[in-house]
This record gives C-alpha cells, structure tokens and sequence, in this order.
C-alpha cells in the first residue's frame, strides 16, 4: 500500500513560503506531482501557500485544467510544434526559449484572437532548455514587437542555476549575474515582465539572492532537499506483507544469481513488493525494511514483485522470531527507511526514487487540514 500524506506536503509548502520571503511562490507539479499525484498535490499546496502551478509539459499542464484546476499555470518546456492553440484555450503560460518558439506561439496567438502570456527563459549556465545568452536580446527584441502588434504579452523571465544544491560553488553567482544581465537586457527592450524567477528548492532555501519576485518549488512539496541542509516532511509510505515465512538450512543461495548465501540457518520472509513498485535494483544488498519495530535487512537481488527479509537465525529470540504472514513491513515511510536512505543505497536521487514508485500499490490519500499549517525553518 502506498500513502500519500497531503498534510507533509502542506507542512512543506507553508515552510518553503515562509522561506521566500516576499517572493511569491509556484509549486511545481511536473511529473505527477514528483509522483505523489499532480492534483492532488496542486489543490493542498495551493491552500497552503502557493499562488502559480508549474509544470514541464504543456499535457501535463492541460491534465490539470481537465482536473479543475484554474490556478495560473505555467508550462516551460515544449517543442515548437506544440499545441498552443491548446495552451491558449486553457489559460496556459507559457515559456519561450527561442526565436523559433516565439513565432509559433504568436501565430497560435493571432489565429486564435488571444494574447499569449510569455515567459522568456534565459540559459544561465546549463546548456539545456532556455536561450543563449548570445541570442537573448535579440529573443527579448522580437518579444517587444510582438507585444506592440498585441499577440503576446511578456509577464516572465525564468533561469535556472546548475549548482544550487552546492551552494558555495562560483556557478550559483555566475548563474545569477547572468540572470541580472538578462533582465536588464529585457527592460532595455521595453520589456516589463512582473514575475522574475531563478531559485527552484534548493536556492530557495540557501540563496536568498536568487529568490526575485518568485520562487519554483518542487521537491521540496515532496520532502525532498537537494541542499542538504533543511529537514522537510517526508509525505510517502510505502507498506508490504508478510507473505511467508521460511526457515533454510546454511548454505541456502537467495534470489536470482544466488547474490546471497545463508552462513548458518536462518528465517526469511518474504514481501510482494520489487523493482516494479519502485524499489530501485541497485539497492540489492544494502536496502533494509522496517518490521516490528526493527531494521530488517533484504537479502540477495530485489526482484520485479518480490524481496526476501533475513529475520535473522534460525533459532533466535526476540520481536523478529514470531514475524509471520499478515504482519506489515514499512518499506518506505517517515520514520525510515525513508525515500533518501533507498537513494543511498542505491546511488540515486531522493527524485529518481521519488517519481519512481509504480502505480501496482493501492493508494491511499491521506487529505491536508482544512486551514493553513504554520510552521518556520530554522
């Protein structure tokens, strides 16, 4: 069974808006929500804090609408060819990262009778989504004369810095003094755009001078800190059974490619649960559980739908000699193993683990407070 705790993910928004400061902030709900489901995370922290919605995808923006959510909405990453009669039908923002963008949305513009609300995004050091710098005053001098003509209007201009989990790096402050540049460049091109945003969680947390007038938080709604240095509310468990339990004599290979052998006997158990659900493979051999109370240990390699628990010796004593099937085990939960032990031990990110859970688990949805949750980071 996989939980979603809506009141973590307020407590997340509430804290990380009170960390911004003056600058608005808009949760960001790309991938599902970071897997914890889009809608629902966009309602609660949209009453807890947020006042925009971003998203990747213009689908995933468009999902939204078609859930009822009407909150102001951005989408920034998009092929040229993308459907934004769609994105202007729907009330979508929309990023521009080029020269070629620009003019695909501004027709979609004129043929539809709406004005388009732009976002322009500025490369401040990935070389990823987002103009060049080269080529930015020249973006920002053909937005103007959109503007003029009355297609498009430029309420935005989005950065985004590489390093903003490592604080101290010199590419946080390059990253920062290109974004200044690139605004200034915008307002010498009669530009006026309202919402500036560079800092995503992690500069939201530690860099003050990134915040602008707007933060995008994503990760954070999810418990997740790239910075490392602020606790947040971890919003998912994830439960299996017992299914059952054996006892195997030394020298007892288990799983796949016999990884692991027992020294001396032993009893297993074993829970349905594996690299389907979203338990990374590359934890085989260090991952533990949670059962009665009591770190367990999985041992040889995690299957697609199941993983093996060492209850320890054969002949033990103690909460763990008594484990049978119907018992419960935390396999991921606040009170660990948590989302960033499993990325540890697998070497991934607290994200790739995050929005890799699979959809087999039932879910439960677990609703926020009515009302606001107050709470202040240290």
């Amino acid at each position: 069974m996989l939980t979603v705790d809506l009141g973590a993910v307020a407590r997340n928004t509430r804290a990380l808006a009170d960390r911004a400061g003056t600058a608005a902030l808009m949760a960001v709900v790309k991938a599902d929500g970071f897997g914890l489901g889009a809608p629902d995370v966009a309602r609660t922290a949209l009453a807890h804090g947020a006042t925009r919605l971003g998203v990747t995808s213009l689908q995933e923006a468009l999902d939204l609408r078609t859930a009822g959510i009407g909150a102001p909405l951005l989408s920034w990453l998009n092929a040229v060819d993308a459907d934004w009669d769609a994105a202007l039908a729907a009330d979508v923002d929309v990023a521009v990262p080029s020269r070629d963008h620009l003019a695909a949305v501004a027709a979609a513009a004129r043929a539809t009778g709406r004005t388009a609300r732009l976002h322009l995004h500025l490369d401040t050091g990935l070389a990823r989504d987002g103009a060049e710098p080269p080529a930015w005053a020249d973006l920002c001098r053909a937005a103007r004369r959109a503007e003029l003509r009355g297609t498009v209007r430029v309420v935005g201009v989005m950065g985004h810095l590489a390093r903003a989990d490592e604080p101290g790096d010199p590419a946080n402050a390059i990253g920062r003094a290109r974004f200044a540049r690139g605004v200034s460049v915008a307002r010498a091109a009669g530009l006026r755009p309202r919402l500036r945003h560079l800092a995503a969680t992690a500069a939201t947390l530690v860099d003050p001078a990134s915040r602008h007038t707007m933060v995008r938080v994503g990760a954070g709604l999810a418990g997740i800190d790239p910075s490392g240095t602020t606790t947040l509310a971890d919003p998912v468990t994830l439960t299996a059974p017992v299914v059952s339990v054996r006892r195997v004599p030394a020298g007892t290979p288990v799983g796949y490619g016999g990884t692991w052998t027992a020294a001396r006997a032993r009893r297993l158990a074993l829970l349905p649960v594996g690299y389907a659900d979203g338990l990374p493979r590359l934890a085989s051999g260090t991952a533990e559980v949670l059962l009665r109370g009591r770190r367990v240990p999985i041992v040889g390699r995690i299957s697609m739908d199941q993983v093996v628990l060492d209850l320890g010796p054969a002949e033990t004593t103690g909460p763990l000699a008594t484990v049978a099937p119907g018992d419960v085990a935390t396999v991921i939960g606040p009170a660990g193993p948590t989302v960033a032990d499993w990325a540890h031990w697998s070497g991934l990110l607290p994200h790739e683990v995050l929005t890799g859970l699979g959809t087999r688990p039932t879910r439960v949805v677990r609703p926020a407070p009515p009302t606001p949750v107050l709470r202040s980071l240290p």
